[in-house]
């Protein structure tokens, strides 16, 4: 029988082994550049920052505050399953996972990892409630809220740590997490409609608050205890998907290639679905009737998508300009629902080979799907937005619909980029040498929303919507739509990569 060894001695052994091909000057720098990278986006960008977490001007309303306290739990807990959230590096669990180790002392510093990180996004959930909600000067009971966050974030990380070992009530968390943060927003939308049932009622006192904080601590400790005792039990396939998990975002931040994260996400998708043969209709082009099967199986990010139609409606109080840019960039996951069919006619064409068709025909057929729902999603947005006073008065369900053709272009053209050119001259600026291959990759799609000057211009004045605007808005979106196809397809060709 093999003897167990500890883990301990591993770790060190296999770090010796990495010393003769790793020079401790490589460590160093990227922990340089980890600390200079931060240094510089918040000293650029700390007071835009800190307004998201502490606006000078709180709405100081109990509907905000609960609104936001449901919509952070239930985010924190989805980001939390997605993310495994309990995994190992790529080396620990390449060689160690399967050894003959302690699981336990091997998968205690992940866990301690993952805690820590859980309690810091809740320290600064709570935060935010507290900014958010509480009137100025903040009452002294309240200043316990970014502890109870910390102390929730905790709590959030052991039920997804115990969803992780396959329990029978594992699926019904994610949906319950869903309607949680579905409820929040909601919350959120109907406070800045002005629906909020007044100010807060006040804070307990403050031993009364120092008690439950304590409590809970108590609570979150036994349930700490209890997680470390079966940490052993949690299946190797779950560890691994979490660890593939945070190599893919890894390799994506370093690499700056973001098509790493999009088909992590699509594989993941259809690995865990049981799919049958159907017959496509017969009535509409081959494509489109692809898109429309791909469509009809993936019913939840339709849910999504409507829910998303009430974004907007939480920036109705910021300037007109940064509302119509966030309505036209929230067009582009709407048109991108059935993107993974283009994006892979755009690797691997053999299909359109073998169907006879060209790139413009491909194209063509690719814009249908994308249109209705980019349309859609415009003309709810902006429906959403009139009912709720944010905009002048005029057919804006109309100009919605005209922004359809913009919304499918950017999606289409997004779809199409495939990976980053990193053979593109860097450009030199004052600050240093930019890369131009991921910048231009990060633009796709975002620069064919351009061709929503008009609404941006129409938003901007704050003037009524005539129909002759929403004739302007069309006529630019169709013009730059067949120019798109027109500059960037051909009928003797099949090649769709790039453009």
């Amino acid at each position: 029988m093999t003897a167990a060894v500890r883990v301990g001695e591993v770790r060190r052994w296999v770090r010796r082994a990495q010393s003769s091909h790793r020079e401790r000057g490589e460590t160093l720098g990227n922990v340089y550049f980890a600390v200079l990278f931060v240094a510089i986006v918040g000293g650029i960008l700390h007071r835009q920052l800190a307004v998201v977490v502490w606006p000078g001007t709180p709405q100081a309303s109990l509907l905000a505050g609960a609104a936001l306290a449901v919509a952070l739990t239930g985010g924190t807990y989805l980001a939390l399953r997605r993310l495994g959230p309990l995994g190992l590096s790529r080396p620990a669990a390449s060689w160690l996972l399967t050894a003959p180790v302690s699981r336990r002392r091997l998968l205690l510093p992940s866990l301690w990892f993952a805690a820590a990180g859980a309690a810091a996004a809740g320290a600064l959930g709570g935060l935010a409630v507290l900014g958010h909600a509480t009137a100025r000067p903040v009452p002294a009971p309240a200043m316990l809220l970014p502890a109870a966050g910390a102390l929730a974030g905790v709590t959030l990380l052991l039920l997804a740590l115990a969803a992780q070992a396959d329990r029978w009530w594992s699926a019904r968390s994610d949906d319950l997490a869903s309607l949680l943060l579905a409820a929040g927003v909601g919350g959120l939308v109907a406070d800045s409609a002005g629906l909020a049932p007044g100010t807060h009622p006040g804070w307990p006192a403050t031993t009364v608050m120092a008690g439950a904080t304590a409590a809970l601590a108590l609570v979150v400790t036994a349930l700490l205890l209890i997680a470390v005792r079966g940490l052993a039990r949690t299946p190797n396939d779950r560890i691994l998907e979490a660890s593939r998990t945070a190599g893919t975002l890894w390799d994506s931040a370093y690499g700056m290639e973001p098509s790493f994260v999009t088909e992590m996400v699509e594989r993941r998708y259809w690995a865990h679905r049981k799919l049958r043969s159907a017959r496509l209709p017969g009535r509409v082009p081959v494509l489109v009737a692809q898109d429309l099967l791909v469509l009809r199986r993936r019913p939840r990010r339709l849910l999504w998508l409507a829910g998303a139609t009430t974004l907007p409606a939480l920036l109705g109080s910021a300037p007109t300009w940064l509302l119509a840019l966030a309505t036209l960039v929230g067009g582009l996951p709407a048109g991108g629902v059935t993107a993974a069919t283009i994006r892979t006619d755009a690797g691997n064409p053999w299909m359109l080979r073998m169907l006879g068709l060209s790139s413009r025909a491909v194209v063509l057929q690719r814009l249908w799907v994308p249109g209705i729902l980019a349309a859609a999603w415009y003309a709810a947005a902006f429906t959403l937005l009139h009912v709720l006073d944010h905009l002048p008065p005029g057919p804006w369900w109309a100009l919605g619909l005209a922004l359809g053709p913009v919304g499918a272009v950017a999606a289409v053209r997004k779809g199409r980029t495939g990976f980053v050119d990193n053979s593109l001259m860097p450009l030199d600026t004052p600050m240093g040498s930019v890369a131009t291959g991921p910048l231009i990759a990060a633009l796709a799609g975002l620069d064919v929303l351009l061709l929503g000057i008009p609404t941006i211009v129409h938003l901007a004045q704050h003037q009524p919507l005539t129909w002759t605007g929403v004739a302007v808005q069309a006529a630019v979106g169709m013009f730059g739509a067949r120019a798109y196809v027109s500059g960037t397809t051909a009928k003797d060709r099949v090649e769709l990569a790039g453009t």
